[in-house]
């Protein structure tokens, strides 16, 4: 049996001023779709594409949790939760 991956991650504008909490099963593929402004009405039209936090996960169900739980929170809950791994809020997406 193959093993997927999922991810929730979030991604910011150019300032950091916006931020949209997403999952898929294919993060480099899915932040080159927000790149190229073809992944989502919100980010296309706020230039939301810079990759700043992913969590990996083997269940999908897992995921989807993660992402609810992760939009549910406040805006300074998500900052934190960047912060605590990528302070300097840098792309990541070069990792993919």
């Amino acid at each position: 049996m193959i093993e997927r991956e999922y991810y929730v991650y979030i991604l910011t504008s150019k300032k950091d001023s916006v931020l949209y909490t997403g999952m898929t099963n294919h993060l480099g593929r899915r932040v080159e779709e927000h790149k190229k402004k073809t992944g989502s009405k919100f980010t296309s039209r706020y230039n939301v594409n810079k990759l700043v936090y992913y969590e990996i996960f083997s269940d999908v169900r897992m995921a989807i949790h993660r992402e609810k739980q992760i939009k549910a929170g406040s805006r300074q809950k998500k900052i934190d939760l960047i912060n605590s791994i990528n302070p300097e809020w840098n792309d990541l997406a070069d990792k993919f």
